[in-house]
């Protein structure tokens, strides 16, 4: 873990509520794709936590939605100003137990972690297929960015406005995979839990209040007993899991 300020590049909208903000600064804790920055924001006690959607040497991207009055004003911070982040926190996902054929599933703000991850899983030489799940048309983001990478990409839609009508289980029922790895909201996940076929790593999104395992505030029950989303996670193996 790594506190430093780092400098806004760029703060864009990618849809109403979705914006993807570019920052320069200390990546060298970063170790695994699926692990969080935590951003502290003037006049509010707590940081947020946000998933790393892509990193290099010098550059964090972020992806977030407007959910509150603290990323609210996050999203009207401009290019040249900074941010005080906790950099390389949690776990990711690890792609040593990833599949030939590993199928990616985000839902909404779960999408960002997944591009990352398809672009390592994509240079392992693995078959990457991705399925991102969103309420409606006007919401969906990055979609193009995935297909750029090579990766086979589906979209569902839950008012059928583009793509597969319904969830991303509605796609994950058809497809032939050896492995997956999730990001999205709980609902989401205990829909997938009935009908997954294979070993997979779940990361999920959790509120959190230090988020570096202080305080226990974001406790999953596993067979090992209580792990902490922010520090054991957030990504776990589905067989460890208690639901």
């Amino acid at each position: 873990m790594n506190r430093a300020y780092y400098d806004i590049i760029y703060n864009k909208p990618l849809t109403k509520d979705i914006f993807e903000m570019k920052l320069e600064g200390d990546t060298s804790h970063i170790t695994a794709p699926g692990q969080f920055i935590n951003i502290q924001l003037d006049g509010f006690y707590l940081r947020r936590p946000i998933s790393i959607c892509d990193y290099d040497d010098e550059t964090i991207t972020i992806i977030y939605k407007i959910v509150g009055q603290g990323t609210e004003n996050m999203s009207m911070l401009d290019a040249g100003d900074y941010l005080d982040i906790l950099c390389g926190l949690g776990n990711g996902f690890d792609t040593s137990k990833c599949g030939k054929k590993t199928v990616l599933i985000g839902g909404g703000v779960g999408v960002p972690p997944m591009y990352n991850l398809c672009k390592k899983l994509l240079s392992e030489g693995k078959d990457v297929s991705v399925i991102l799940g969103f309420n409606t048309k006007d919401e969906i983001f990055y979609e193009e960015e995935f297909k750029a990478l090579g990766a086979k990409v589906y979209v569902s839609t839950v008012d059928g406005s583009y793509g597969t009508k319904g969830f991303v289980t509605d796609v994950l029922k058809d497809l032939e995979y050896d492995y997956f790895c999730t990001c999205g909201p709980m609902p989401m996940f205990r829909a997938i839990e009935k009908i997954a076929k294979t070993s997979g790593q779940y990361s999920f999104e959790e509120r959190m209040g230090c988020g570096f395992g202080a305080c226990m505030g974001c406790s999953c029950k596993t067979k090992y007993g209580y792990k902490r989303i922010c520090r054991d996670g957030p990504v776990l193996e589905r067989e460890e899991i208690i639901w």
